[in-house]
């Protein structure tokens, strides 16, 4: 197959591929994230911890994070006929795609989480802050180059996935690669095709890197916000002890954030 047949090919199984992996990975992220958090949260010591709940969806997190990839797109070809109208096509893979990857992405986002500095959290509770707002100002802002990194790493999972649907004419590269490469016996465009796919991969992991180190720079600005919040809450108590110890208020100084 000569490059002016080839190409067409190869530039609409690109875009097959990123819309496939790209409305997969949105879902992915909408709803592994709220799930590894809640991991986090139910846990043993979490401040919304329940044996039972924590027990229940981290085992079904494990079942369907270890089930193959190429059984479960069999398995949940009934739930993607009634949700997209079809089992084949780009349409037909981004169902099983992001059930495929939500419980990956959940673990990855429990593990960031758990990094988080506990000091911090015990600080933002001891200034009456809810259970949400640690949620919103510590855990998700304080792990972000952490979860970037892990969206990075199922994006380019994801990457992987889809071309194994290309199994069940589901399009994308891994579809070109199976119809002309194994199919047809067409070494050439099997070797571009896997070329193109580790530049795609290449350029992904560069960006979720690039963009990961740049949130770290950024956040480097996290320790002094600690130290002055745990001041801050420990001047608070010594302020409410010495007031209940002498009936008397007493006006605490407010702690200095450290200065370049």
């Amino acid at each position: 197959m000569t490059w002016s047949e080839m190409a067409p090919l190869l530039e609409q199984a690109c875009w097959d591929t990123l819309y496939m992996v790209g409305w997969s990975t949105l879902v992915t992220v909408v709803a592994g994230l709220p799930l590894g958090i809640v991991l986090v949260l139910t846990d043993k010591g979490g401040l919304l911890a329940n044996a039972v709940a924590s027990k229940v969806i981290g085992q079904i997190v494990n079942i369907t994070r270890s089930m193959p990839f190429i059984v479960l797109l069999v398995a949940l070809m009934p739930l993607t006929k009634a949700i997209t109208g079809t089992t084949i096509d780009r349409e037909g893979a981004i169902v099983p795609l992001a059930i495929g990857a939500i419980p990956f992405f959940a673990r990855l986002v429990e593990t960031s989480v758990r990094e988080v500095d506990r000091g911090l959290v015990e600080a933002v509770q001891s200034m009456g802050g809810s259970t949400w707002t640690v949620v919103r100002k510590v855990f998700v802002p304080e792990s972000m180059p952490s979860l970037v990194a892990s969206a990075t790493t199922t994006v380019i999972a994801l990457i992987g996935y889809s071309a194994m649907a290309g199994m069940v004419g589901a399009g994308g590269l891994g579809d070109i690669a199976i119809r002309y490469g194994y199919q047809r016996f067409d070494s050439q465009l099997m070797w571009v095709t896997v070329g193109v796919l580790a530049v795609m991969i290449a350029v992904l992991q560069f960006a979720g890197d690039y963009t990961a180190r740049r949130l770290h720079r950024r956040g480097q600005g996290a320790a002094p916000r600690l130290r002055l919040l745990r001041a801050g809450a420990a001047n608070a108590t010594a302020t409410a002890g010495a007031a209940t110890a002498t009936g008397t208020p007493v006006i605490a100084e407010r702690p200095k954030a450290d200065t370049p």
